[in-house]
């Protein structure tokens, strides 16, 4: 996916700088052991969150397991949600998608009525993408495809939780059979600054405009988006401007080329000065 959770992921690193340097201490102040299981003897769930994030930025995954199972366990969504991406990215443990749709289901059943300004929210509405995802594609075995299910949990964290990902989501299911709400989602999270949905929306407009001024919006967004591009994604999205690009004419190109020189400048200048060469 797509910038999944970049926040998520910032809040839990954040952990380790709240004051949570050195080892994890023990009620008695005695330093946890990471080869036993932890208890509520050691550590209370919130602790032993902090001590496995700690764990998992140091480098040490499986004491980081330790701890974070045991804060997952009795309530702490953070700690559900980082088991999620660690069993489904294999990092740490061996990659295994059913233990992450659980964690991931875990969340959604017990948080997914969380208010969408709680300090969990952003764990919570990226539980839900995941989740989708795993409906939308199906898991070999144990899951099994359910586009219906998927739309309806993309559809809450996109309205409910407001998340880019949801929403990005959503309008890649609605692209090929229902343009308006494809613009719909893709421009909610296109304004959040979701370059795979800026890159979307820009193709929906592109296919949709009747004139040159309404292509020029969908290039646009197809340039904005190829200027801030890295990483994986910058390939498609390369690719995908280069080719409406090449089948427009130069009054068209102009015009977007102007739209979007207008829009870094107040969304993203940095972009536009990163572009200047230095004296």
């Amino acid at each position: 996916m797509f910038q999944r959770m970049t926040k998520a992921g910032t809040v839990l690193g954040a952990l380790i700088v709240m004051g949570l340097a050195g080892n994890a201490l023990a009620f008695d102040g005695q330093p946890t052991a990471p080869n036993r299981s932890i208890g509520p003897e050691d550590l209370s769930p919130t602790e032993a969150l902090r001590a496995g994030a700690r764990y998992y930025y140091s480098g040490d995954k499986a004491a980081a397991l330790n701890s974070l199972q045991y804060a997952a366990e009795n309530g702490q969504p953070m700690a559900a949600w980082k088991l999620g991406e660690m069993y489904a990215k294999g990092d740490g443990v061996a990659e295994d998608d059913l233990k992450a749709f659980e964690y991931y289901s875990q969340i959604v059943r017990e948080h997914g009525e969380d208010r969408p300004d709680a300090p969990d929210a952003p764990f919570v509405s990226s539980a839900f993408v995941a989740l989708g995802s795993y409906y939308l594609n199906g898991i070999d075995g144990a899951v099994p495809k359910n586009e219906a299910r998927a739309r309806q949990v993309f559809t809450h964290a996109a309205s409910y939780f407001g998340d880019a990902e949801a929403q990005y989501e959503l309008g890649r299911m609605y692209q090929d059979n229902n343009h308006r709400m494809a613009v719909r989602w893709y421009n909610l999270a296109a304004l959040k600054g979701h370059i795979g949905a800026q890159a979307r929306l820009g193709e929906t407009l592109y296919a949709l405009g009747s004139s040159d001024k309404k292509k020029a919006r969908g290039l646009m967004w197809m340039t904005v988006a190829r200027q801030q591009a890295e990483g994986p994604e910058a390939s498609w999205i390369n690719a995908m401007h280069e080719q409406y690009f090449a089948v427009s004419p130069e009054p068209v190109r102009q015009m977007a080329r102007s739209l979007a020189d207008g829009w870094l400048q107040q969304n993203r200048p940095d972009v536009l000065t990163a572009q200047v060469p230095s004296q």
